[in-house]
């Protein structure tokens, strides 16, 4: 049984599995947001770029939402 918790994940492994689902870097503001886009369905997203930090639940809660994912989707693209 999956946990219903948000998983605790960086900059880094949030853009990994965007890529791995279409989406590509289309540009970034000063050293702190990237927006990610997909072109098949238009959907984009905006991801906080800090090496190291852990992203907030509420900010990974609006990029799942952004990218069309669920927890259980994001969890299983990560590999977890």
């Amino acid at each position: 049984m999956t946990s219903k918790r948000f998983p605790a994940v960086t900059s880094n492994e949030v853009v990994k599995v965007l890529e791995s689902i279409g989406f590509q870097f289309v540009c970034q503001f000063g050293n702190s947001h990237a927006i990610y886009k997909r072109a098949g369905d238009r959907r984009r997203t905006n991801v906080p770029i800090h090496s190291g930090k852990i992203i907030k639940r509420k900010t990974l809660k609006a990029i799942l939402h952004d990218a069309g994912l669920t927890v259980d989707q994001f969890r299983d693209l990560k590999g977890e």
